[in-house]
């Protein structure tokens, strides 16, 4: 592979985040992407934001090419202490009830008691109106 297999924290990687410094985690992987910061597609301030954490994810979410995964074994120095490396939580949204029946019942009795009294105040209204004009 070419490189060292010397072991690194997060807190040591994080500590290389300048344009003149530069490095990031992927795949458990500790790269010094310095000289790579002006030649690289998407501009310098993509890798500079990626400094810091794990960005295996922001670079798996853009769609590297297979090149790309090729040119990082050239800038590979070591690997990352995976116990220093902060675990993303999944989101897991909260379950819904379900369309309960004796619920939809509750709420036609609820629309039943708004709509009845409305429809005999319209009714009254009207017979009011029908019976002063003749």
């Amino acid at each position: 592979m070419g490189w060292e297999s010397k072991v690194f924290t997060l807190a040591e990687v994080s500590e290389h985040n300048s344009p003149k410094d530069c490095w990031l985690v992927i795949e458990g992987k500790v790269y010094d992407v310095t000289k790579f910061l002006e030649d690289h597609p998407g501009g310098d301030e993509v890798l500079l934001t990626a400094t810091g954490k794990d960005a295996t994810i922001d670079f798996k979410d853009v769609g590297h090419s297979s090149t790309a995964g090729a040119m990082m074994a050239e800038f590979c120095i070591g690997e990352i202490d995976t116990s220093t490396v902060r675990t993303e939580t999944k989101y897991t949204p909260p379950k819904q009830p379900h369309n309960n029946q004796d619920k939809s019942f509750e709420f036609i009795i609820k629309l039943l008691q708004f709509l009845v009294p409305l429809l005999i105040l319209s009714l009254a209204v009207g017979v009011r109106f029908y019976t002063n004009s003749t």
